[in-house]
């Protein structure tokens, strides 16, 4: 990227224009730097929503464009209809935070995008509040579910959530105070760097309600009441800070594999919690890698890779379409909303979902390993060096994973669980179905 402190650079490189992207706050043209002033001043064209660009003056004479909604379709095309111009595109706060400069390196390439930035809002939230940035987990719902933060819902954390419009401190207090989270220290900033700047103090169950009565922490507002700090009370453009706090019947749900079995809805086919957590061991997601998970059942391998970051994306290939829709409600319901469900059959089901999807890092099967081909099938569509991760309970199924072991090489393990149940008055050792498991990495040379 080029240096952004050089403003005589070239507007015209070999894979077309340069974009530079003016990151601007709530201030306006009051708070940017002078070289952010200097290149918006020398523009000829400015790209923008229109709140941005109202915070421009009159003085700055360059031509305004205000963004076409769907906004990234449009985007490269809108920026070569204007090659040979000047041209600065404003962005909220940092452009490379869950900004515009992102979407622009994404779309044209680093070598077209120079970034001026602006503090952040979650920059100017840490300060306002005392809080370390670097120990502050933030989440955006800017378009994502409001789903998307169950993950990181943990007793005693400090969070800070980008909201999507004025509704979403509301809809996210409602959220926490069904997780038993109601007693939660709510912060809802607006405009923040801005002259309309403005904070409220709350806690989630005085602004969410009692939705789930059994689970609400009860608690009163700091500084204002629910009807105060309402949804039509709230401006568009806010920031939620939350201190957790659970209360006596809150459930812990750590990121970590190995939730409880009853955490998840299901119908009987579901990987139980210990079986789950050594095949989530073997699958091994990283940030950023992708897994199939076919034979999905009720989603609990898929959910559990993704719950472990963020980046960790996940296609579950299930035909029942009861559990289709299971799967669905689980994704929902432990903070994965993007997981893709493909209602479809293995092994035909992956004929072409690379093409639509991607390679996987990995591939979990667990279920239809007898189907013809299915394991075949799933080894193939492996990047090289990627894991393959099989589980059997039928005597048939653990011929074909003996046959693949004998073949590939990897491991092959046997797994007995046994929980102590009551035996009268007395307690004993009741075994689950032993599962056998086999793991391999495929070669590189494949």
């Amino acid at each position: 990227m080029a240096d952004p402190g050089n403003t005589d650079v070239t507007h015209q490189e070999a894979g077309g224009p340069v974009v530079t992207v003016v990151g601007i706050g709530d201030d306006g043209w009051d708070g940017l730097t002078r070289a952010a002033r200097d290149e918006l001043s020398r523009a000829e064209v400015i790209m923008g929503s229109e709140r941005q660009l109202d915070l421009l003056p009159a003085a700055v004479r360059a031509r305004r464009v205000r963004w076409p909604s769907p906004l990234v379709p449009a985007l490269a095309k809108l920026v070569d209809a204007h090659a040979g111009a000047r041209v600065c595109a404003l962005a909220s706060g940092d452009p490379m935070f869950f900004g515009l400069g992102t979407t622009l390196v994404r779309e044209l390439g680093a070598a077209r995008v120079r970034v001026l930035p602006h503090p952040s809002s979650v920059s100017l939230a840490c300060a306002r509040l005392g809080w370390a940035l670097d120990t502050t987990e933030i989440v955006s719902l800017v378009a994502r579910p409001l789903a998307t933060v169950h993950p990181a819902l943990t007793a005693g954390r400090r969070l800070l959530v980008l909201s999507a419009d004025r509704r979403t401190p509301a809809q996210l207090c409602r959220l926490l105070t069904d997780r038993g989270f109601g007693g939660s220290t709510v912060t809802i900033f607006e405009h923040l760097g801005g002259p309309a700047e403005r904070r409220r103090d709350t806690r989630a169950s005085a602004l969410g309600g009692a939705r789930s009565e059994a689970r609400v922490y009860e608690g009163a507002a700091t500084s204002a009441d629910s009807s105060d700090a309402g949804p039509d009370s709230t401006a568009d453009l806010n920031l939620v800070a939350l201190e957790l706090t659970a209360g006596p019947e809150t459930r812990h749900l750590p990121r970590i594999p190995g939730l409880p079995d009853d955490v998840f809805e299901h119908d009987g086919q579901l990987t139980k919690r210990e079986i789950r957590a050594v095949t989530l061991a073997r699958l091994a997601p990283a940030p950023g890698e992708l897994l199939w998970d076919v034979g999905a059942g009720c989603g609990s391998i898929s959910i559990e890779w993704m719950r472990a970051h963020p980046a960790c994306r996940a296609v579950a290939v299930e035909p029942h379409a009861d559990r289709v829709r299971m799967i669905g409600r689980n994704a929902e319901a432990l903070g994965v909303p993007a997981l893709r469900v493909v209602a479809a059959t293995a092994p035909a089901a992956l004929d072409d979902l690379a093409d639509e999807t991607g390679v996987p890092d990995a591939v979990f099967i667990g279920g239809g390993l007898t189907a013809p081909d299915t394991i075949t099938r799933s080894w193939e569509a492996l990047r090289p060096g990627g894991r393959l991760v099989a589980n059997a309970v039928t005597i048939e199924s653990e011929v074909i994973l003996a046959k693949w072991h004998a073949r590939h090489g990897g491991d092959l393990i046997r797994l007995a669980v046994s929980r102590a149940s009551p035996v009268g008055g007395f307690a004993g050792w009741r075994p689950m179905m032993p599962v056998t498991q086999w793991a391999a990495t495929r070669p590189h040379d494949q």
